[in-house]
């Protein structure tokens, strides 16, 4: 059997939560494999929404096993409120497992977070504050505490009393903040790993096992590619790698395992942060399109920057990703807002047409769009249940982004309803 990607090919925030559990539903296995709770999916299923933010999507369905991998950094707390929630809500955890390998996000984490987004001023780089990008820096510093250490109270107190010291000096000493109760902390935490030590396996001998089955995997991006620290907009990026050959590492299985990497963009674009953003609006199309998509984020609450359609970036995912297709969402919030702009190129401030997105922000911030006007299209197209009900203008739309793109479009979403997402052969 094959094994599916899906990822997020803009700046994150594209949807990938409803294509994540339509194919979750025809899923054996659901594989998470980086960033942390400061990523978030809506899920709708009937009339039930469900907000994720650790827990693979798949979760919704009680024989399918969902995979947290090495490569994700966890806050127990989070983890443990989100299992709690779903429980409460009907939805069994059992198929849960969590690799040991996996690092545990520790209060001195968050602090330092919030702290050097402060100390940056200005030029903060607009973090969630969660306490990400402090727990992967202890990552590769090789200090990092795991989710082994976690469920062993006496390995994780050692380990927890001699980072966590350092940590105080750095946080006193340094950033003039409050110091962490350090036993405190090691008791509380020690709870928690008690409590999700059932959870506890390694997830990547239980991903090879289930291809080498047949069984279908797949692999469930957050962020996106647009936030990964190496072909991301940096330093404007997360910590971790979302595009498709962070799989790999994050969760222990070899690029011969996937052979169908699905790229999801909105037909529109948009972002959270600081950063250049060349499509960027902002007129009254701008808020039409954030107040219509509902553009804000599903973690933090915070509205989301829009623009037009950005085949420069697509194009890029292409080729990073190495993408077999597309997933284009929210096609309906265009409707009925005029002529659409796509953007094909970029015109840098020294003359040049560039068709290659640039390697670094300061090169980015040189550039205009260059746009191919197309005609919008009227009416309401979310009743619509399979490509060929739609009208010839979001037909049409979609055959010109796939053009400029150079990249099938198998999937369009005309809302966030399951039955809303038409698949195309």
């Amino acid at each position: 059997m094959s094994a599916k990607v899906v990822v997020g090919v803009q700046w994150g925030d594209e949807g990938k939560g409803k294509i994540i559990d339509i194919l979750a539903s025809r899923a054996d296995v659901v594989v998470r494999a980086q960033g942390g709770n400061n990523a978030g999916h809506t899920v709708q299923s009937g009339d039930e929404v469900y907000k994720l933010h650790l827990i693979p999507s798949g979760i919704l369905y009680p024989n399918t096993l969902c995979l947290i991998g090495s490569g994700v950094v966890v806050d127990p707390n989070v983890l443990l409120e989100e299992i709690g929630g779903l429980k409460a809500r009907g939805v069994a955890c059992k198929n849960l497992r969590i690799d040991p390998r996996a690092h545990i996000i520790m209060p001195w984490h968050i602090a330092l977070d919030g702290l050097s987004e402060a100390y940056r001023g200005k030029s903060e780089i607009g973090t969630t504050k969660r306490g990400i990008g402090p727990c992967y820096m202890d990552k590769a510093e090789r200090i990092g505490l795991r989710f082994y250490d976690l469920v062993h109270p006496e390995i994780f107190a050692e380990k927890a009393r001699e980072v966590g010291k350092l940590k105080n000096d750095i946080i006193t000493k340094v950033y003039g903040g409050n110091a962490i109760d350090i036993e405190k902390t090691i008791a509380d935490y020690i709870g928690y790993g008690q409590q999700l030590k059932e959870y506890m396996d390694d997830t990547s001998v239980l991903i090879y096992n289930a291809h080498k089955e047949g069984k279908q995997v797949l692999f469930e991006g957050a962020q996106a590619m647009l936030l990964d620290l190496d072909m991301g907009t940096y330093p404007y990026v997360t910590s971790s790698h979302p595009v498709a050959g962070g799989f790999c590492i994050g969760a222990g299985v070899g690029p011969t395992m996937m052979d169908d990497i699905i790229g999801v963009a909105k037909s529109y674009t948009t972002r959270v942060g600081k950063g250049p953003f060349p499509t960027e609006l902002f007129d009254e199309t701008g808020d039409l399109i954030r107040n219509r998509g509902h553009e804000f984020g599903t973690t933090t609450g915070r509205p989301r920057r829009t623009g037009w359609f950005d085949a420069v970036i697509i194009r890029y995912a292409v080729r990073v990703n190495g993408l077999t297709s597309l997933a284009i969402n929210k096609l309906d919030t265009l409707c009925g807002i005029g002529d659409l702009k796509i953007c094909v190129a970029y015109r840098h401030e020294d003359g040049r047409v560039l068709y290659d997105f640039p390697a670094t922000i300061e090169e980015l911030a040189k550039c205009e769009p260059i746009y191919e006007t197309f005609p919008g299209f009227e009416g309401d197209i979310s009743s619509c249940r399979s490509f060929e009900e739609l009208p010839e203008g979001c037909k049409a739309y979609i055959a010109k982004l796939e053009e400029i793109c150079g990249c099938p479009i198998k999937m369009v979403g005309v809302g966030p309803g399951r039955d809303q997402n038409l698949e195309r052969a």
